[in-house]
């Protein structure tokens, strides 16, 4: 899959290329049955397991008195790599974020949100970065998510990068908080899959429901 994510890239890119070189589309100098082959090849799209949801929480549409998750709204559900691509290349990476948004990919149907059926059990692994510092990382993240890069892909919610004034947190929520097996496997992969080396921590839902920002790490790799 991750192949197919690449090579979906690079004809992303040539249908831009293609584009660009004549007038309204034009495909200068091919034949008609060149260019009806070649438009074939560039409509053909690479399917992904699951659909997913690019969800933006805005900053400046939350208040103190609004209920958490409030503001978050969906963006853009995508199926295909070639649809992330075209989604991925035309919006903000979190370096150009305003500090305060909250930015989210997650499987379709799920709603990045603790009260959400299939994440209600669940909790997350934090990387912290320096400020303007995470975009490849997001990157590689969303990829790794998209491409099904993980053995326990099933466990799998979603990810979130959070903008703050001093530094920027990825997040990459699971469904089985209890499952210490599944989660461990997750935290190293990930590390691995972005060449991370400091220590991660993974927090339960429950546990930041009830505690805020008492809650400790149940799992650390």
């Amino acid at each position: 899959m991750a192949d197919e994510l690449n090579k979906a890239a690079s004809e992303e890119y040539k249908t831009s290329s293609v584009e660009d070189g004549g007038e309204e589309g034009e495909i200068v100098g091919e034949s008609d049955d060149t260019a009806s082959s070649l438009g074939k090849q560039i409509t053909m799209k690479h399917p992904l397991e699951h659909s997913w949801t690019f969800w933006f929480d805005n900053p400046s549409g939350k208040s103190k008195q609004a209920a958490w998750g409030s503001s978050i709204r969906p963006i853009y559900t995508f199926s295909a790599a070639e649809d992330f691509w075209s989604v991925y290349n035309n919006i903000h990476h979190p370096s150009k974020l305003a500090v305060g948004a909250d930015f989210h990919c997650f499987k379709n149907k799920i709603e990045p949100k603790w009260e959400d059926p299939v994440c209600a059990n669940g909790g997350k692994w934090t990387m912290n970065f320096s400020r303007g510092k995470s975009d490849t990382c997001w990157l590689y993240t969303l990829l790794a998510l998209i491409g099904e890069q993980f053995d326990y892909g099933d466990e799998i919610c979603g990810a979130v990068i959070n903008v703050r004034v001093r530094q920027e947190k990825i997040a990459l929520w699971t469904r089985n908080a209890a499952n210490e097996t599944a989660q461990v496997s997750i935290g190293k992969q990930w590390k691995e899959f972005l060449d991370y080396n400091d220590t991660i921590g993974f927090i339960f839902h429950d546990d930041a429901k009830k505690l805020d920002r008492a809650a400790k790490n149940r799992y650390s790799v």
